[in-house]
């Protein structure tokens, strides 16, 4: 029971008479796992990319002597490709193939060889399609096959299960139950503004972390053991992207403002590139997702401070989200709703974009003054 919750059980306790019934809720939970995508998952660690071997440090240290070199070698190459694109790997991977079948290993290797017919037309359907990916994917895939069947070699299934099997079913029961009273989905149409697909479906892996990874359809990949409000956070914030449409004009009139801001695009140029968006559309659309997202934990009670969360998350580069944020809150859009992207077609009308009007909201909420928004400084 979330704090909204409490309160209204309480008021409800002390009245003469029956309360109204509260609205049925609008979201259909679903939650499962997904050997297919833990295996897809895994290339992160394997990588030997800092921002996920220090999650999987005695995974790494018990798999890699049973991963064959030239495996390895293949996806050497495979990360190599994607830095240089400054694109992130394994979910990329996850979400271009997250049309087909997912939940073994094997049925992920399928997928890849019969990519034409069993992976392709789901991908070019979703919001996801894009031409320079497909032909990237099919490149590589080579590479793929060879660092899959590498994980089937090893013994990637039975190794997963020794550090899932025993908290799965547990955590599916436990967080389907808790679930059950978010409605994720009637919150985000209110701010959006446009109507979304009730079904929500969270897929439990162990080897996601440190990311929550939107794939296609309304589902994404979550962690086993994320607490049950962090879960609720990914999926609020998940669903939501693209906020609007990033080829429309109210996108690209915003990515226009924002070029004007000397210190967006130092925040662009400057911030590491492993975090993902890499271009000033890319913070757009993640940035307007987490102004909304942090507004929709606050209704369901699972927030953490703006302040805190926008100081961590990141190095701090997410200065757009709050200053985003700043202004939502400012003018009731929190309370009301409303539809974001007319709200952002008049913040670039009205100049709420300039660098006085963001840089000082942002300042605000995260309680640092203007001209120190960004690099942030580290706490002694």
């Amino acid at each position: 029971m979330n704090r909204r919750q409490l309160l209204a059980a309480g008021a409800c306790a002390a009245l003469p008479f029956p309360a109204l019934a509260q609205a049925p809720i609008r979201t259909r939970w679903t939650v499962r796992g997904s050997e297919g995508f833990d295996a897809l998952c895994f290339l992160g660690p394997l990588s030997g990319k800092p921002l996920y071997t220090r999650y999987y440090e005695a995974e790494l240290t018990a798999f890699r002597p049973k991963f064959p070199a030239p495996a390895q070698a293949a996806l050497d190459r495979l990360q190599a490709a994607a830095d240089a694109r400054g694109s992130l790997l394994a979910p990329g991977l996850c979400t271009l193939l997250s049309g087909a079948p997912d939940a073994t290993l094997d049925e992920v290797i399928a997928a890849v060889r019969g990519a034409e017919t069993r992976v392709l037309p789901a991908y070019r359907a979703s919001p996801y399609w894009d031409q320079e990916s497909w032909d990237t994917f099919l490149a590589g895939r080579a590479d793929l096959i060879a660092i899959l069947e590498g994980l089937r070699t090893a013994g990637f299934a039975e190794f997963r299960r020794g550090f899932i099997g025993a908290r799965l079913d547990p955590k599916i029961a436990a967080l389907s139950a808790r679930l059950a009273t978010a409605d994720v989905i009637a919150e985000q149409e209110r701010l959006i503004g446009r109507a979304l697909d009730p079904g929500i479906e969270i897929v439990l892996l162990w080897f996601s972390k440190p990311h929550g990874t939107r794939i296609q359809g309304q589902r994404f990949l979550s962690h086993v053991d994320y607490p049950d409000a962090l879960t609720i956070r990914i999926a609020g914030h998940e669903i939501l992207h693209p906020p609007f449409p990033m080829e429309g004009g109210t996108a690209k009139a915003a990515i226009a403002a924002l070029e004007a801001d000397p210190l967006m695009v130092r925040i662009v140029k400057e911030h590491d590139p492993s975090f993902g968006y890499n271009s000033m559309e890319g913070i757009l659309n993640e940035d307007t997702v987490q102004a909304l997202d942090q507004i929709i934990a606050e209704r369901l009670g699972v927030a953490l401070p703006p302040a805190k969360r926008w100081a961590m998350a990141d190095d701090g580069m997410h200065v757009l989200a709050a200053g985003l944020y700043g202004m939502l809150k400012a003018e009731g859009y929190d309370q009301r709703g409303g539809n974001i992207e007319a709200w952002m077609a008049d913040a670039v009308k009205t100049k709420k974009l300039s660098p006085e009007n963001l840089h000082a909201s942002a300042s605000r909420v995260l309680d640092v003054p203007a001209d120190q928004l960004w690099p942030r400084k580290k706490a002694a």
